[in-house]
């Protein structure tokens, strides 16, 4: 008697939830078949899109994942598993883990701004931070930059995001700005075509943008010369430094300074 009961019960439970499983079955097979589907697709359009290289696997990644959990979500409901609890558990677990990472989302999501938007790229002169250097690395929480004096600066992506950030190198030229003082007694025209020769000389200066020479400021008994020249974002030290020396041994020789 009892046996003819748990196999009416058993057949009734197949009966009314064996339709429902089956039908869930199919709908999880077909859809994770579909996300892998258009993953790949997803896939192919980042690559054509130029989207970079670091930040693809975590999109397609997000995209997969995020497509899983519905899909389960729903072949939940389709069986007939209450999903309410599981709903508040997840939303609980997400908001404690939000308040403890805040600080780790913010440079996450800075950092997939700054892959997206590329106000910088791998190989960039910038300020940021007080920091001037060379961007060597840039992950999803943190930028490496480079200093010219070697040094390794590890700057969070929240960072560079909210705050100002020059890109020295974006354009590709950079004007160097020279300053130098001459007594009244000495000749300009002199000291101009001196400037202008050595300047035409020196390795690494630009024709174009033209060079500026003039004089900036008079004082009682001296004038001021400023120059402007443009020269290539990268060495741009090293040239301001080779060209000031070579204007000193000049002017030094024409008894100018």
């Amino acid at each position: 008697m009892n046996l003819e009961l748990w196999y009416d019960k058993l057949y009734a439970w197949v009966m009314h939830y064996g339709p429902r499983m089956l039908v869930g079955a199919l709908v999880l097979v077909a859809g994770f078949w579909l996300i892998g589907l258009l993953s790949r697709s997803m896939s192919r359009r980042i690559s054509k899109h130029n989207v970079n290289p670091s930040v693809r696997p975590f999109l397609i990644s997000l995209l997969s994942t995020v497509l899983r959990v519905l899909l389960i979500l729903a072949v939940m409901q389709i069986v007939g598993i209450p999903i309410t609890l599981f709903t508040a558990l997840v939303a609980a677990m997400g908001v404690a883990a939000g308040l403890a990472l805040s600080g780790t989302l913010q440079n996450f999501a800075s950092g997939i701004l700054i892959l997206l938007l590329k106000p910088f790229e791998v190989g960039d002169n910038i300020v940021a931070q007080g920091f001037e250097g060379t961007v060597t690395s840039i992950q999803i929480f943190y930028t490496i930059v480079t200093t010219f004096d070697n040094r390794t600066v590890i700057l969070p992506n929240s960072k560079l995001s909210n705050e100002v950030i020059v890109n020295i190198s974006r354009v590709g030229d950079r004007r160097l700005d020279i300053n130098l003082k001459f007594p009244n007694s000495a000749d300009f025209s002199k000291v101009k075509a001196i400037i202008e020769e050595t300047i035409d000389q020196a390795e690494g200066t630009l024709g174009e943008p033209k060079k500026r020479i003039g004089i900036g400021e008079l004082q009682g008994d001296s004038y001021m010369v400023h120059i402007n020249v443009w020269v290539n974002a990268h060495g741009f030290q090293d040239v301001k430094l080779l060209l000031q020396e070579r204007l000193l041994e000049r002017l030094k020789q024409a008894r100018l300074l």
